[in-house]
């Protein structure tokens, strides 16, 4: 049993468990924040052009007895699509921001290739230590 527990402690400890476990959490905070996003400010929005409660949109077969509530299912493709957009929009900014970071954050090189035994060397080498050319001043 012990051998059991230590075998838990281990898988629970990884990086990578945590690190998922960490973005279910924030991603259940986002989840949060998109569909108050949708529901609080573009589909009132959406309302001034429009009805926005669909639950009333309805098919009642054999004198009410089956009711198909298509109004419920069209306002969940909607809410859908709206979040979905929602998502799109911010996950493309937050690429273009994070492209404009890693273009500041790109520095000059470190190494160079040999140019007779190509081999990985630094950038300061003057003799390659693989093949032991020596290496004139570029």
């Amino acid at each position: 049993m012990k051998k059991f527990l230590d075998e838990f402690k281990a898988f629970i400890s990884r990086g990578n468990v945590m690190d998922m476990a960490v973005g279910i959490i924030i991603g259940g905070a986002f989840t949060a924040i998109v569909n108050s996003l949708v529901e609080d400010i573009i589909s009132p929005i959406l309302g001034l052009f429009g009805s926005t409660n669909l639950s009333g949109m309805k098919l009642e077969l054999k004198d009410g007895g089956v009711t198909f509530a298509y109004g419920n299912f069209i306002s969940a493709v909607i809410n859908f699509l709206l979040i979905a957009f929602v998502l799109f929009n911010i996950i493309k900014a937050m690429n273009k921001i994070q492209g404009m970071v890693k273009k500041e954050e790109e520095a000059a090189p470190t190494t160079k290739m040999c140019p007779y035994c190509k081999s990985e060397i630094n950038i300061e080498a003057t003799r390659c230590p693989h093949c032991t050319s020596d290496l004139k001043a570029e």
